[in-house]
């Protein structure tokens, strides 16, 4: 069972993900804030980290830089997941260390296609 790092603030976005994800076959570990989701990847070694952006104590950019440049986790896909939507978002993830980018609402079945091929 792939195990996947949520980084998510908001209650009811980890519920729903973290339900439809187990549903998958997905063991789910929650974080809710950008300092948490860096201790926890360490310690729990997920396949992929769906990365929310706006987070408080340490937001989604810095926690993912820290990831990124850390030899223990370097290697763990994220998925950003934003509101942002503007132009040039995509690329500013993608610079911050993200391996992917999806917009909020989270549509359920794109999140899900993105997260098979990183697997």
């Amino acid at each position: 069972m792939a195990k996947i790092l949520l980084v998510e603030d908001n209650e009811m976005n980890h519920d729903m993900l973290s339900r439809r994800l187990t549903r998958r076959g997905f063991q789910v570990v929650i974080a809710v804030d950008g300092a948490q989701g860096v201790a926890l990847a360490l310690a729990e070694s997920p396949y992929l980290i769906l990365m929310d952006m706006s987070l408080p104590v340490m937001d989604g950019w810095e926690a993912t830089q820290r990831l990124k440049t850390t030899p223990e986790t370097q290697a763990i896909p994220i998925i950003a997941l934003t509101a942002h939507a503007m132009a040039g978002d995509r690329e500013k993830a993608i610079a911050a260390g993200c391996d992917d980018y999806d917009t909020k609402p989270i549509e359920f079945n794109r999140l899900f296609g993105k997260i098979q091929i990183l697997l």
